[in-house]
């Protein structure tokens, strides 16, 4: 099956449709491979634009694109999307009514629908129309779920190989963020697409800070980190159901918008909480790592691992839930050895627990890293930095070294007069000359280096023995009791004289410093909140996601463009053909009327056409007073309008000629008076400007 499209349409269709100017990364390549009839593997970040891969193909496929998601709580959100921007879709789940059901599968039969979401447990019901008669393309999204290799393995994907068998014609393009190799090569031969080509993006999130703190009073810490971020969204993800609900109850103690999410809920509250949090009800979701999965909202601006993640895959997947559209977020992850001890635990007895415990001590090495963090990261998944990312918390403030040989030796030589039957903890009181009953009941306080470290504090010899623990100069035998021992590289630094450097302790507390709760808005991001006001009364009163009408990227670039005419708006990244015709005027107005009480504020008299009609009258050509009032040309065409209509001295025809004029007031009657200036310039096929049209209408109204 193959569908032939030129660059152009794909381009026209991705402005049209979802409001950008060009592809991203490999989109336009995965769209083509898609539309000429072949299989795709891709693997791209959280927010790199997956959906649009399968989406726009979607839109141009004369039958149903069928994508598979794992969650049905989220479905609804896609699809809200979807139809903002114009385009048919729906879902097809276990929660609708058997009448629902039949009605989607008729819109299937008379192609009324370009995508349909369903769970690979409902897809059984859609028997009727899973043949090639209806189905143009199947996208399975979040496709690590398939293998067991995968960090969030679903055995309901496990059946999905029968859909290449029984449409083997039919395209098939399997996404997800997050695959090694070997997960990758498990999807591949999984859903029997073994030759699919494989498209694998960078894994760089640069707008992503990341941080990792040591779990000392996380809560205080996180209380001081959102008080530097009000009003912003984000994500705690937390190791289990009581730490979600005690840290939530804590937080909306202080007046924060805060709820919990886990497996104990039922299915309508663990829904209720997805939906507050989508349409900004709650700010705050702290939750197990059940909860994110294919959230498509875009202004989430930090995330915080409370406990450390099990795994580089699955931590990468969270953080990248955070700034997807682009603009600056933050990834704080508190690390502790207790959770080591407790994620060690929960890999015991599992039947690739060799392999858990290997990922899990990669994890480990990042989070008590010493170098760039982001160069660990991408490194795991085969993407190699040549110099330091400069926004981690290691590039930002690098540690500072200092000889620790004598404090490593004080450290070594007690773990082996104790012969290795000890902990860390332990190890820590013998070195500080504790008096606790353990040391009392062992007799530990007769070790030989019993209270040689009394002069360091207990949780300033912790962070020194983790760090030996990291350069191998000791290890944690998990397997008894978790005590240490030493390795052979110990024997260097005890007999031999070798020099170790350890990294000094940071008072992490003093990193967020208390501002006030509701910071006054700066004057530069004025217009931002009107326009972010707009936004949400707009999806208050259509009962959609704010950053489904647009998002805070393009908030931001209405910001800073203030576009006053339609064609300034449709330039917009973000803002397609109908998002133009169903928010443009609502925008629009909303910068003019903002413009305006700039100006009144500031004294003056004269609204910005006037400033332009001046400028004219003193002989300036409409290019030079673009360029000094650093506008662009349509503007200052709109304002002649204005002018003219105000009753300037100012002939039009100077820049529009009477048989142009003539011509779209003929086209006007052909076109039976349209909407906006698109329809004249498409049925001019693009040979008159936007501006003329503009001009030649205004004329015309003049003129009766």
């Amino acid at each position: 099956m193959r569908t032939s499209i030129d660059k152009n349409t794909l381009l026209t269709t991705l402005k049209t449709y979802f409001g950008y100017d060009s592809f991203r990364n490999e989109q336009s390549a995965i769209i083509e491979t898609v539309l000429n009839g072949e299989d795709a593997i891709v693997i791209m970040p959280t927010g790199g634009g997956k959906s649009i891969c399968y989406q726009l193909p979607a839109v141009l496929f004369e039958g149903l694109t069928l994508v598979i998601s794992p969650l049905i709580a989220l479905m609804k959100d896609q699809v809200d999307g979807l139809k903002a921007n114009g385009i048919a879709a729906d879902f097809y789940n276990s929660s609708q009514s058997a009448e629902d059901q039949q009605a989607i599968i008729d819109q299937v039969a008379n192609r009324d629908l370009k995508l349909l979401y369903v769970a690979p447990e409902s897809l059984a019901g859609l028997n009727p129309i899973l043949n090639k008669t209806y189905i143009s393309c199947i996208a399975i999204d979040e496709a690590h779920c398939i293998s067991s290799w995968g960090h969030d393995f679903r055995p309901s994907y496990q059946q999905l190989g029968f859909l290449k068998k029984s449409l083997p014609q039919i395209p098939m393009i399997a996404l997800t963020a997050t695959a090694d190799k070997a997960t990758r090569e498990d999807i591949a031969n999984q859903l029997n697409i073994s030759h699919a080509k494989q498209f694998i993006s960078s894994f760089d999130r640069k707008n992503i800070t990341l941080e990792v703190r040591a779990a000392d009073k996380r809560l205080d810490q996180i209380k001081r980190f959102l008080e530097k971020r009000p009003d912003t969204s984000g994500i705690i993800y937390c190791l289990s159901r009581k730490t979600t609900e005690s840290v939530s109850t804590s937080l909306a103690a202080e007046g924060i918008k805060a709820t919990c999410y886990h497996a104990g809920l039922s299915f309508d509250e663990r829904n209720k909480v997805q939906e507050d949090f989508i349409y900004d009800k709650t700010q705050v979701v702290c939750a197990t790592v059940a909860f994110g999965m294919g959230i498509d909202k875009s202004n989430v601006r930090w995330v915080i691992h409370y406990n450390m993640p099990k795994n580089l895959e699955g931590y990468y997947q969270e953080i990248g839930r955070a700034g997807r559209d682009g603009l600056k977020s933050h990834a704080l992850l508190f690390h502790s050895y207790a959770d080591v001890l407790q994620l060690r635990r929960f890999t015991q007895g599992a039947g690739n627990e060799e392999v858990q415990n290997a990922k899990l001590d990669r994890m480990k090495q990042y989070a008590e890293a010493t170098t760039c963090r982001r160069k660990i990261l991408l490194s795991y998944f085969g993407e190699f930095l040549a110099e330091d990312c400069g926004n981690c918390d290691v590039c930002k403030n690098p540690p500072q070294f200092f000889d620790g040989t004598i404090l490593a030796q004080k450290a070594l030589s007690t773990i082996a007069r104790v012969k290795g039957k000890e902990p860390i903890g332990a190890i820590i009181d013998i070195l500080r000359g504790a008096k606790n009953a353990h040391i009392l009941d062992h007799q530990l306080d007769q070790v030989s280096t019993y209270g040689i470290g009394k002069d360091v504090s207990w949780k300033d010899w912790q962070h020194y023995v983790l760090q030996l623990i990291n350069q191998g100069y000791c290890e944690i035998a998990f397997h008894l009791r978790n005590n240490l021992h030493l390795t052979e590289s110990s024997k260097e630094v005890l007999f031999n004289g070798k020099k170790v450097r350890l990294t000094a302790p940071t008072e992490v507390l003093k990193q967020e410093p208390v501002e006030a709760r509701k910071p006054k808005i700066k004057k530069g991001n004025e217009l931002f909140e009107k326009l972010r006001a707009l936004r949400a009364e707009i999806a208050k009163e259509e009962e959609i996601p704010a950053y489904l009408v647009f998002s805070d990227k393009t908030l931001k670039e209405l910001e800073r463009a203030r576009p006053t005419t339609e064609m300034e708006f449709l330039e917009i990244s973000g803002v397609g053909q109908r998002k133009l015709e169903v928010y443009g005027d609502a925008f629009i107005e909303a910068i003019l009327d903002f413009q305006k009480s700039k100006i009144k504020k500031k004294g003056s008299k004269s609204a910005t056409h006037q400033v332009t009609f001046q400028m004219l009258k003193d002989g300036l050509s409409i290019e030079e007073i673009a360029s000094k009032r650093d506008l662009k040309e349509t503007t200052v065409y709109s304002h002649l309008a204005k002018l003219a209509q105000d009753g300037a001295d100012l002939d039009l025809y100077t820049y529009v000629s009477r048989e142009e004029v003539s011509r779209i007031k003929a086209a006007q009657k052909e076109l039976e008076h349209p909407e906006g200036l698109k329809p004249y310039f498409e049925h001019f096929e693009e040979k008159i400007p936007y501006y003329k049209i503009r001009l030649a209408l205004t004329l015309i109204e003049m003129e009766g």
